[in-house]
């Protein structure tokens, strides 16, 4: 006996299921990991990563294990394989409200921003965040 296809499964069920599995899809499709599987969704090396940062390849390698960053630490990876870091916040019953400005560093440079991205503090003032983008 011959196993069924995934789309002969899919075939049988109902519209709306099928609806909402393609969507629930398409979610985790758009979904990363961490940083390191967002610079090889680009087709970055580590090397040029390093290079935009103007840090060493190590400590790419460094915040790309981080699971705590600064958000400008963040932010500066983000725009160093060509993205853009937005911020949403989602309450109840409220639209979404984007936050502008947090993360960014503007006396910095961008070497000082990824060497403050690699050091763990205790403390906190506001702008650390989770590394799951």
């Amino acid at each position: 006996m011959m196993g069924r296809t995934l789309n002969e499964v899919m075939s049988t069920l109902p519209e709306e299921r099928r609806e909402r599995i393609d969507a629930r899809f398409q979610e985790l499709k758009d979904e990363v990991e961490g940083l390191g599987e967002l610079r090889r969704m680009v087709g970055k090396a580590q090397a040029d990563v390093a290079s935009a940062l103007r840090i060493k390849q190590p400590s790419v390698s460094k915040i790309e294990k981080q699971a705590d960053l600064y958000l400008s630490t963040l932010r500066a990876y983000v725009e160093a394989v060509g993205g853009q870091l937005d911020l949403v916040v989602r309450l109840p019953s409220h639209p979404p409200l984007h936050l502008r400005h947090l993360g960014d560093v503007s006396s910095a440079g961008p070497s000082q921003v990824a060497k403050r991205g690699t050091r763990t503090a205790s403390g906190t003032n506001g702008k650390k965040a989770s590394a799951r983008t």
